[in-house]
């Protein structure tokens, strides 16, 4: 796992590998974008993780906004009570890469790792 930059009171974590990889991802977009992160029910385990960029200005009330170096995620409150202390890493490794989510809320984990139990 990567070098985390992010401090122990954010809710959700975010290493260095992942930072640096959203920010080429954002960039590719030429928007200024965010990550929006949460939970829906599905997937193998129960739940599984969502991902998408959004603008900033899409923030509600509802979310808590995250920021990290100047990169922002948001995360709804309802999918924080599953997602709290996650990190989120990357690895451009040929097998198993792309993000990965390390999340001590869940009971049990798909093998694939993009779904959880609690």
């Amino acid at each position: 796992m990567s070098q985390a930059t992010a401090t122990q009171a954010k809710g959700i974590q975010l290493s260095d590998a992942a930072l640096k990889h959203l920010l080429a991802l954002k960039e590719q977009q030429g928007k200024d974008l965010c990550l929006r992160v949460g939970v829906r029910q599905g997937g193998c385990s129960g739940m599984s993780y969502m991902m998408d960029f959004e603008e900033p200005n899409r923030a509600t009330e509802h979310d808590e906004v995250f920021d990290y170096e100047g990169f922002q995620i948001i995360c709804d409150r309802k999918s924080l009570l599953y997602l709290y202390g996650l990190m989120l890493d990357y690895s451009n490794a040929l097998i198993g890469g792309g993000f990965q989510f390390t999340n001590p809320n869940a009971n049990q984990t798909c093998g694939c790792g993009k779904s959880f139990g609690v």
